[in-house]
C-alpha cells in the first residue's frame, strides 16, 4: 500500500491520476527500467513505478510538490529522485524506458496558473504544456520506450496523437473515462462555452490516456509511419 501525505497547495490524486495509474499497470517494467514522471505532484505515480523496481526520476514546477514527493518517497522507503523543473523546459538527462505525465490541461484565460492552479491551468486551449511535451517526448525515449500522457478531451486528443506522430512516434488513445465536471470546470463554464470548448449544458468530461512509442526499426525502414 502506498502512503501519501499532501502539503498545502499540492494536487490531490484524482480521476486522471487513477486512469494514468491504470495504464501504467498495463506496462511491462523490467527491474532497473528508467522512468521519468513529468509533473509528479504528490509523487504517487513515481512511487507506483518505483515499487515495481524502476529507477525513477520525478520532476515538478511546484516546489511544494517537490517537497511532497520527496517526503512521500522517504515515507514509503522508495528510491525516487525528485527534482524541481518545469515540464516545458525539463532536461532530466539521459533517455527513459517509460515517461509518465499528468500535465496541466484545463483551458484557462491565463497562459499558466499560479499557486494551486499550476497543477491545472494551461492557456486558452489547455495545450500550453501538452504541446511542449509532444515536442520533447521523442528525445526522452529509448528504443522500445513509451510515453503515457493523460489529459482532457477538451484539449483535443486527436491533436495530441497527430503531434506525437509528427515527431516520429506511434500514438493512440489507450484509456478513456467519462467523469462528472469538477469545481474548476464548473466555475468557468460560461467562459468555456464562449470559447467553443464546451456545451453550455455539459455535465461530464472525457479523460484520455495517450500512449506513444518509437516505431521499431523494421517499421521505419519500411516507410510505415501511421
Amino acid at each position: 500500500m502506498t502512503t501519501l501525505t499532501l502539503l498545502p497547495g499540492v494536487y490531490r490524486p484524482a480521476a486522471d491520476t487513477r486512469l494514468l495509474a491504470d495504464a501504467l499497470a498495463a506496462e511491462v517494467i523490467a527491474p532497473g527500467s528508467a522512468v521519468l514522471d513529468v509533473g509528479t505532484g504528490s509523487g504517487v505515480l513515481a512511487l507506483l513505478a518505483a515499487r515495481r523496481g524502476a529507477a525513477v526520476t520525478a520532476v515538478d514546477v511546484s516546489r511544494q510538490a517537490v517537497r511532497t514527493a520527496r517526503m512521500n518517497a522517504r515515507r514509503n522507503r522508495l528510491p525516487v529522485r525528485v527534482e524541481h523543473a518545469d515540464a516545458t523546459d525539463c532536461v532530466p538527462g539521459g533517455r527513459f524506458d517509460l515517461v509518465l505525465s499528468n500535465p496541466p490541461y484545463v483551458p484557462a484565460p491565463r497562459a499558466r496558473g499560479a499557486g494551486r492552479a499550476l497543477a491545472w491551468d494551461a492557456g486558452p486551449d489547455g495545450r500550453a504544456v501538452i504541446d511542449e511535451l509532444c515536442g520533447r517526448a521523442a528525445g526522452w525515449l529509448r528504443p522500445g520506450g513509451a510515453l503515457l500522457l493523460v489529459h482532457s478531451a477538451l484539449c483535443g486528443a486527436a491533436t495530441t496523437v497527430e503531434l506525437l506522430r509528427d515527431q516520429g512516434l506511434s500514438a493512440r488513445v489507450v484509456r478513456r473515462a467519462d467523469i462528472p465536471w469538477g469545481p474548476v470546470l464548473s466555475a468557468r463554464r460560461a467562459w468555456l462555452t464562449r470559447q467553443g470548448l464546451a456545451d453550455a449544458h455539459a455535465t461530464r468530461e472525457r479523460l484520455v490516456v495517450i500512449r506513444a512509442a518509437p516505431y521499431p526499426p523494421a517499421a521505419r525502414s519500411a516507410g510505415g509511419s501511421r
